[in-house]
C-alpha cells in the first residue's frame, strides 16, 4: 500500500492516503475502498504520522485522501496536518467529503486558515444511476446544486447500465460548472458493480482531449495518482 506520492503533471501537488474512521454512509454498491477503515484510534494515528512525516511542501500544495470524507479523519491527524502547513509553507489544501457533509464545509476551512479545494464524489449527474444502481446517497438533481458547495466533481466513467449519453452528459456538466474535476475510469473490485469495457474504450476514444486538459485529471487506473 502506497500512501505518499507527487503529482507532478497536472496541478502539481503532494498526496497522502490517510486512514479514517468508518465511512459515515458505507453503503455505494461499487466501493470497496472502505475496508482501509478503522477503529483502532491510536492505529490510525501512528499510520497517518508516518505518512505525513514525508511530506516537504515541494509545491505549497497537499492533497489529503482517505477511505471516505475528511471529517472521518481523526482529530489528531489533522491538528497534525494543519502545523505541517504551518512548517512546511502549504498554501492550499484539497480534501474530499460526502454530500452529506456540505453544510460543514466551512468548519474545515476555518479551522486551516488556507484556501481548500473540495472534492466530492458524485459518480454520476444522472440522478436514477447516481441514486438507484450506485446508492451514492447524494440527492441533488443538478449540477448547480453541487458547485453551491463543492469546487471539484469525481466522476466514474465505463460501469454496466451506464450509457453514452450519460457520460456526456457528466462531462458537460464538469466543463461548465466547475473549474476542476477528475474522472476515474471504472475497474472491477470485489463488489457486484462491473466494469463495461466497450464503453471504456468509447469513453477513452471520445474523449482523448481531456488526457491534455489542465482542469481535468483522468484516472485510467485507481493507483493513477500514486497511492493506493
Amino acid at each position: 500500500m502506497e500512501r505518499y506520492s507527487k503529482i507532478t503533471n497536472k496541478n502539481q501537488r503532494e498526496i497522502v492516503l490517510l486512514r479514517g474512521f468508518p465511512c459515515a454512509w458505507g453503503k455505494c454498491t461499487f466501493c470497496d475502498y472502505i475496508d482501509d477503515n478503522g477503529r483502532d484510534k491510536e492505529e490510525l494515528i501512528r499510520t497517518n504520522h508516518e505518512v505525513l512525516s514525508q511530506v516537504t511542501g515541494e509545491f505549497g500544495v497537499l492533497e489529503c485522501i482517505n477511505s471516505g470524507s475528511c471529517f472521518e479523519i481523526p482529530k489528531e491527524t489533522l491538528w497534525e496536518i494543519k502545523e505541517l502547513v504551518v512548517a512546511k509553507n502549504i498554501g492550499r489544501l484539497f480534501f474530499e467529503a460526502h454530500w452529506i457533509y456540505r453544510k460543514r464545509l466551512q468548519e474545515m476551512r476555518d479551522f486551516f486558515g488556507i484556501p481548500i479545494t473540495f472534492k466530492v464524489g458524485v459518480e454520476s449527474f444522472d440522478y436514477n444511476f447516481r441514486e438507484k444502481v450506485l446508492n451514492k446517497h447524494a440527492d441533488f438533481h443538478s449540477p448547480e446544486e453541487v458547485a453551491a458547495y463543492f469546487d471539484s466533481p469525481c466522476l466514474m466513467v465505463g460501469i454496466k447500465g451506464q450509457t453514452k449519453e450519460m457520460i456526456a452528459y457528466d462531462i458537460h456538466c464538469l466543463k461548465t460548472y466547475f473549474k476542476l474535476g477528475t474522472v476515474n475510469v471504472y475497474n472491477n473490485n470485489s463488489t457486484s458493480i462491473k466494469r463495461d469495457d466497450e464503453l471504456v474504450h468509447w469513453f477513452m476514444q471520445t474523449y482523448h482531449d481531456l488526457l491534455d486538459d489542465p482542469s481535468v485529471e483522468v484516472l485510467y487506473e485507481i493507483t493513477d495518482f500514486g497511492v493506493g
